[in-house]
């Protein structure tokens, strides 16, 4: 495998315009306000927009999609209609993400046709909409080995593949998976690697793979002085009322909480309730539309906290996330710094708050050799409640019973509550527009007003269906 090609972009010069992008590409990104590279851009895209193979170590967030989009379009032709780019992520929310993002930087071609085939939808109308034919598939690896078999997907056009967040489908056991699929596509194409991590399996996937790939490694992108790491010593009895103990001291808006495993993960949701925090979580075993509803909930800041194993919580890019809480401390101090990074972003402060037994010491002494820094230990016992109030979430989330089928958009929802109903924008919070519902949130002092406006009044000139979730 070779070494990183030296990266040509020193820091005061990574514009997008020294890259050998067509007009209508670089004026696109001025358009979408993609000023400078991010550093993964910078270190990625000399490599493969010179067709190279690449693995790239980078977190979410770091700019990545733009990373492998650019190269992929850059290789599309569009009068040619036949799957021409693959894109493998571990879950449905990120292969949206991902397909949202492509369209953005394809929309100077009219006529790119992008899917996403993932499971938790059926299968009817994702084999229609192929025969229709498409330039760009994203989809997880399950779906697409399904199409695959079925018939329905036709990669004898394939030149670029993209495996996202490898470690992370690796996690989930998709290796054998994404060994079908690879193993069907041309040989002859470029196969671009995006992992957080770089375990064995990747490594495995790259020999077994792709063609003399190029390197890239990146430090988490985040500004460590951002985030400031504290670990109490506890023991396993007190551990989960202690999260609490954190929660209520340290009153973060919202907070992410990492266990080891599913069964902490329910154990800690049921303390968290009967103390009177609003949370929520994830795990396997959640139909797609419930995950999709409790990460939207978490995202417009209307769950104070999620909890999560890392890999329910894979392919998660919250804004403005206050706190990440180590339930657990993870075996792999890799691991530790990625589940932390998730914090401290875009400026912001964060706290990194991790709860350790005594047999954790040595993990935490791995840890701080690989992040550099010496453990600040805290007693729990000095913790209080800093306020008698409850922690209460800002916004509530409200459910309309229609969404993109019935050509809502998220300004009918916008011009209803600020226009009828008289509410400020200032009121409303983020908006979210699936197939069959849309989900506004807003602030929690207006929100049974809301429902009873919205249900009483019309939405895009149709009554609606509301409830707050």
């Amino acid at each position: 495998m070779n070494d990183t090609i030296q990266n040509p972009f020193t820091s005061a010069t990574r514009a997008f315009n020294e890259l050998p992008l067509s007009p209508g590409m670089l004026l696109t990104l001025q358009q979408l306000g993609y000023v400078a590279m991010t550093p993964i851009q910078a270190a990625s895209l000399p490599i493969t927009l010179a067709g190279n193979d690449l693995i790239a170590q980078a977190m979410t967030g770091s700019g990545k999609t733009a990373a492998f989009a650019l190269p992929l379009l850059t290789r599309l032709n569009p009068r040619r209609f036949a799957v021409q780019a693959m894109v493998l992520c571990p879950t449905r929310e990120l292969a949206d993400q991902v397909t949202q993002e492509i369209r953005r930087l394809a929309r100077s071609e009219d006529n790119i046709k992008i899917m996403t085939l993932c499971g938790g939808s059926t299968m009817r109308p994702q084999i229609a909409s192929l025969e229709h034919g498409a330039h760009i598939v994203v989809g997880t690896p399950g779906r697409i080995m399904d199409h695959m078999e079925r018939g329905t997907l036709d990669l004898t056009a394939l030149n670029t593949l993209v495996l996202d967040e490898a470690d992370r489908m690796l996690d989930m056991g998709f290796y054998d998976s994404i060994a079908y699929v690879v193993k069907h596509c041309p040989l002859d194409r470029q196969t671009l690697m995006f992992s957080a991590t770089y375990p064995d399996g990747i490594a495995r996937l790259a020999r077994q793979f792709m063609r003399n790939p190029q390197q890239v490694k990146l430090e988490e992108q985040h500004d460590a002085g951002k985030i400031r790491q504290r670990f109490y010593e506890v023991s396993n009895e007190e551990r989960l009322t202690a999260v609490a103990a954190l929660l209520k001291h340290y009153r973060p808006v919202s907070t992410l909480a990492f266990c080891n495993t599913k069964q902490q993960c329910r154990s800690l949701l049921e303390v968290l309730h009967v103390q009177g925090i609003y949370a929520l979580t994830l795990n396997g075993d959640m139909e797609q539309r419930e995950r999709d509803q409790v990460l939207i909930q978490f995202a417009n800041r209307s769950c104070s906290v999620l909890v999560a194993t890392d890999v329910a919580a894979r392919g998660l890019d919250i804004a403005q996330l206050e706190a990440v809480i180590n339930v657990d401390v993870t075996p792999d101090p890799e691991v530790h710094i990625h589940r932390i990074g998730r914090t401290g972003r875009a400026g912001e402060d964060g706290w990194a708050l991790s709860l350790c037994g005594p047999s954790d010491r040595q993990r935490i002494m791995a840890i701080a050799k690989m992040s550099g820094s010496v453990p600040e230990w805290h007693e729990i016992s000095e913790l209080k409640d800093e306020v008698a109030e409850a922690l209460v979430p800002p916004m509530v989330t409200l459910q309309i019973l229609g969404g993109r089928k019935e050509k809502i958009r998220a300004g009918d929802v916008l011009g209803a509550l600020t226009g009828e109903a008289g509410f400020t924008r200032e009121q409303i919070g983020k908006i979210n527009v699936t197939d069959f519902s849309t989900y506004v949130a807003v602030t929690q002092d207006i929100a049974q007003e809301a429902v009873r406006k919205l249900n009483a009044g019309k939405v895009k000139g149709k009554s609606v269906k509301v409830r707050a979730m």
